[in-house]
């Protein structure tokens, strides 16, 4: 049960909110009992005052030898109240007169205040009382609590002192009651809070398990369907166009991957079929002159190395796709290299009566991986000699453009149509109508795989410019176009 998120939220909800209970509930309780403490010291300082003002007045009236006892008595009995205690002190500390020695309701203060005088905390408290000008002090007894003040006045040149307590059990009666209805409110509260939150939670969550029901239905042939956005504003909306946004990308990559696996194939099959059909042909007799054989061996031997060549490139994107093909930077002249792979096209452009020339650079340093930076230039010239007609021209310059290196790659073919632009570096595309070369041959995978070198070095492959009168194609390399992790 604890397994399900809109029951740990419920409990969770519910253990905040009764913790929020509690502490406010002790807090209240706190704070009004330090309210009735200091109402309480402040109602006996002022009774206090007035007792003493009434006793003054007394002491100018009475006469004989116990001329306080008198005043005091008359003073009790002008502010006698039932849950009021007076005790007068002399000055050794004994008690000349309270208010619980009055006839008048005697036998109701008994049963409240019964036993005061006598117990060990009023002994206390009136001990501490001669030591201090004015003290406060709680005083327990039998049958509740006290709140005691003590303040010493002058008669006659000698110091006595004067007790007033309180009892305090209106006051508890009044903060058992506040927390009886503490006890019964907060209960009813946190469950009525928890149903409502479970019922939020629920209500909240109800689009995540309408999502997770429909992902459950969304596989491999399936990946069109997407997520119902609700409310696009809201964290879940955020939730399901990420998810959406997510399917789009696994659907494009499905459909790569359907895509290229149907061209490989496609590219495949027709050298194997060769390979086949002109086995085939050459056993078909029991025996034929060499020269047929050593053609059938020629063709075979062509068919293989372009299979050869298609195999390599599928391995090779298939490293780069599943970021296994981790660059080896190292220093070289970019320059050197350019010139080197120049020389090397030679014979293809030779083959073709096409002129291959370089235009002089300046040194040109630079850190990458010098195996690819190679088979990327291969790959430029190759694409523009296979597409450059006989008579034509390419060449290749090098600059320096910033912190970049460009290098670019010029041939005199008729150009590519715009339609055909945005789809020269996909995987396995020939342009070969917009080349009006039916002859060029390849598997259309020269310009992905120089792209894919170019980024990985932190660069680009760009189609910089093409028209009646040729093309060029642009790579831009950083100076130092190293990464510290494997290529994707």
């Amino acid at each position: 049960m604890l397994e399900s998120v809109r029951v740990r939220l419920t409990l969770w909800y519910t253990g905040a909110l009764a913790l929020v209970f509690v502490v406010l509930a002790a807090a209240s309780y706190f704070l009004f009992w330090q309210n009735i403490l200091q109402r309480t010291d402040s109602d006996l300082a002022e009774l206090s005052s007035a007792f003493l003002t009434t006793l003054n007045a007394e002491l100018e009236d009475q006469k004989g030898p116990e001329i306080l006892k008198g005043a005091a008595q008359s003073a009790i009995a002008e502010h006698h109240f039932r849950d009021y205690v007076f005790v007068v002190l002399d000055s050794s500390g004994g008690a000349l007169i309270s208010s619980l020695e009055l006839p008048a309701g005697k036998s109701a203060a008994e049963s409240i205040h019964g036993g005061l005088l006598a117990s060990a905390a009023f002994r206390k408290f009136a001990g501490a009382a001669l030591r201090k000008d004015a003290l406060y002090q709680n005083v327990p007894g039998e049958k509740g609590d006290y709140r005691g003040y003590a303040r010493h006045f002058p008669v006659r040149g000698q110091t006595q002192t004067l007790l007033v307590l309180r009892s305090l059990r209106p006051q508890r009666v009044l903060l058992e009651e506040i927390t009886a209805t503490f006890a019964w409110v907060m209960p009813l509260a946190i469950v009525l809070a928890s149903g409502g939150g479970y019922f939020l939670a629920r209500k909240s969550l109800a689009p995540v398990v309408e999502m997770a029901t429909q992902a459950e239905h969304i596989g491999a042939a399936t990946l069109h369907e997407r997520l119902a956005v609700r409310n696009e504003k809201d964290e879940l909306g955020h939730l399901a166009r990420t998810f959406n946004e997510l399917l789009d990308r696994l659907d494009q990559s499905f459909e790569r991957q359907r895509r290229f696996m149907a061209d490989a194939s496609h590219e495949l099959r027709t050298p194997v079929a060769i390979l086949r059909g002109e086995a085939e042909v050459a056993l078909s007799q029991p025996s034929r002159p060499p020269e047929e054989y050593r053609d059938s061996l020629g063709v075979l031997l062509g068919e293989a190395q372009r299979l050869t060549q298609i195999v390599e490139d599928l391995f090779t994107m298939a490293r780069a796709d599943a970021g296994q093909y981790p660059l080896e930077p190292r220093d070289f002249y970019l320059e050197d290299l350019a010139a080197d792979c120049v020389h090397s096209a030679r014979t293809l452009a030779l083959a073709k009566n096409i002129t291959l020339s370089m235009e002089p650079s300046e040194e040109s340093p630079i850190r990458a991986d010098e195996a690819l930076i190679r088979r990327l230039l291969l790959n430029l010239l190759d694409n523009a000699i296979k597409y450059t007609p006989p008579g034509g021209q390419v060449s290749l310059s090098c600059k320096r453009l910033g912190e970049q290196y460009a290098v670019s790659v010029t041939d005199t073919g008729e150009g590519i149509p715009a339609e055909m632009q945005p789809r020269i570096f996909e995987r396995f595309f020939r342009a070969d109508a917009a080349r009006m070369r039916a002859d060029a041959g390849g598997a259309g995978l020269g310009l992905s795989i120089a792209k894919w070198i170019a980024e990985a070095h932190d660069g680009r492959l760009e189609l910089t410019r093409t028209g009646a009168t040729g093309s060029t194609f642009t790579a831009y390399l950083p100076i130092t176009g190293e990464k510290s992790q494997s290529l994707r």
